[in-house]
């Protein structure tokens, strides 16, 4: 008696029309970005800092894949509207290229391929891929402008906890001096690399071991405060440890030895901590099993559509490339000129130079300092002028600082901000040794009556 073969089974799903073009469309992207996410590959390579991002991607990969079972019962449809969003990732993109800031142009790549998912496959399916799709962002090279903040509160905490131990501290500026000789807080004392490694690890763990979203915000919030608490006492010990033992330990590779280890260690118990109120994961009810008709009806959208979809998207978010090329072929290509101030309000020019200090601003197009002289005062101006800017010739970096930390011969020794009438710019007494600056936040100077510029006051002094 012959057995009737049963009617295949199948279920609804993202769909293979779905996934195939969503891959094809970021291929495209990546492709047609290359430069943008070839940079950030560099990045990874040279800085120790940002060498967690080889890893971002094949985690994000490894949780879309963990939620495979999640996508079984969903309803895959493009979102078009979602090409309004594209768009404005593609202008941020478009900015970031034309001012050359690499952070803003990065972080518009990363979100362009964030968009293509819900622009091709749907809001439901991005909806259930939504961390491991924003864990991506984790994957742009970002938090270097915390450097000069970590550093002094570093150096803050350390002089402070130093002082509570008994030991007298003279302090200028991130240098201090103690009995047993002197300490700087230097970029790779700031902590950074393990704020950031900390962050992205905690990020992950919160994810994986709560599912309230409270727990989870408590414990990314823990994962930020306690690197950074923890790279002051390390920074103390080190300084205490080198102390007693007469600069005997903890000055050479132990340095870092010792700070790396204190911070695992550290790492690990946070971690072990958290896990005590680990909430168990909801598994989802796998969907009942539907005939061949029924789940190709659930699938949403047809294949063509979803072709369409992501021609549309590539459309949309490729767009900025030709109008840079557009943009930069009217820039004018002439050498700027910085015309000479001259006299202003009874302050003449003076060939005498008010300072030999200079900002550290590499590679502008254009600079000019300049000194006047008025009843035995001197004001020295210094302008940057940056056009045409290519990656080794721009304003927005984080190698243009206005005094660099291993300078020889001048050290930044406090800083606040201030607001003032008008820009000022190394005002001294020839018989002073400190020069007090004031400028605006964006290191440049404007001229005009009852202008108001607000910026950071920089004290500067001679090495000692």
């Amino acid at each position: 008696m012959a057995t009737p073969t049963p009617a295949p089974v199948a279920r609804p799903g993202i769909g293979r029309a779905a996934l195939v073009a969503t891959l094809i469309a970021l291929a495209l992207l990546v492709g047609a970005y290359w430069t943008t996410a070839r940079g950030m590959v560099d990045i990874w390579a040279r800085s120790d800092t940002f060498a967690h991002g080889f890893v971002v991607p094949l985690i994000s990969l490894w949780l879309v894949w963990r939620h495979r079972a999640n996508l079984a019962g969903v309803n895959a449809r493009p979102t078009l509207w979602m090409l309004a969003l594209v768009a404005v990732a593609g202008f941020g993109w478009l900015l970031g290229e034309l001012a050359e800031v690499n952070a803003l142009r990065q972080f518009a790549f990363v979100v362009l391929m964030i968009l293509a998912v819900p622009a091709i496959a749907g809001l439901d399916v991005a909806r259930r891929l939504a961390f491991p799709l924003a864990f991506l962002l984790f994957a742009v090279p970002f938090g270097e402008f915390l450097l000069p903040q970590l550093m002094d509160w570093t150096a803050t905490f350390t002089i402070l906890a130093l002082k509570a131990s008994g030991v007298p501290v003279y302090r200028e500026g991130l240098q201090f001096v103690i009995p047993t000789g002197s300490w700087s807080v230097v970029e790779a004392c700031s902590g950074v690399r393990y704020l950031i490694a900390s962050l992205m690890v905690g990020t992950l763990f919160a994810y994986l071991t709560y599912q309230s979203l409270s727990r989870r915000l408590a414990f990314v919030a823990v994962s930020f405060l306690v690197p950074v608490f923890a790279n002051w006492v390390r920074a103390y010990m080190i300084v205490m440890l080198g102390h007693l033992s007469g600069n005997k330990i903890a000055v050479g590779v132990d340095h870092l030895i010792y700070g790396w280890v204190f911070f695992g260690v550290v790492m690990l118990l946070m971690f072990w901590i958290g896990a005590k109120w680990r909430e168990e994961e909801v598994i989802p009810k796998r969907p009942v099993p539907q005939d061949t008709a029924s789940a190709a009806a659930s699938t949403g959208a047809s294949a063509g559509l979803f072709g369409v979809a992501a021609i549309a998207f590539l459309a949309v978010a490729v767009a900025p490339l030709p109008a840079t090329r557009l943009i930069e072929s009217g820039v004018a290509r002439s050498p700027p000129q910085l015309a000479p101030v001259g006299t202003v309000e009874g302050w003449r020019p003076s060939s005498t130079p008010m300072t030999s200090w200079r900002p550290r601003y590499s590679q502008a197009p254009a600079e000019r300092f300049e000194s006047w002289s008025k009843d035995g005062l001197q004001v020295g101006t210094y302008v940057a002028f940056y056009r045409d800017q290519v990656a080794a010739r721009k304003l927005i970096t984080s190698e243009n600082v206005l005094v660099a930390s291993n300078d020889k011969r001048w050290l930044q020794t406090s800083r606040r901000r201030a607001t003032a009438r008008r820009p000022q710019v190394a005002a001294s007494r020839p018989d002073r040794r400190s020069l007090p600056i004031a400028l605006p936040s964006a290191c440049g100077c404007g001229s005009g009556t009852g202008s108001m510029a607000a910026g950071p006051t920089v004290r500067f002094a001679p090495r000692l």
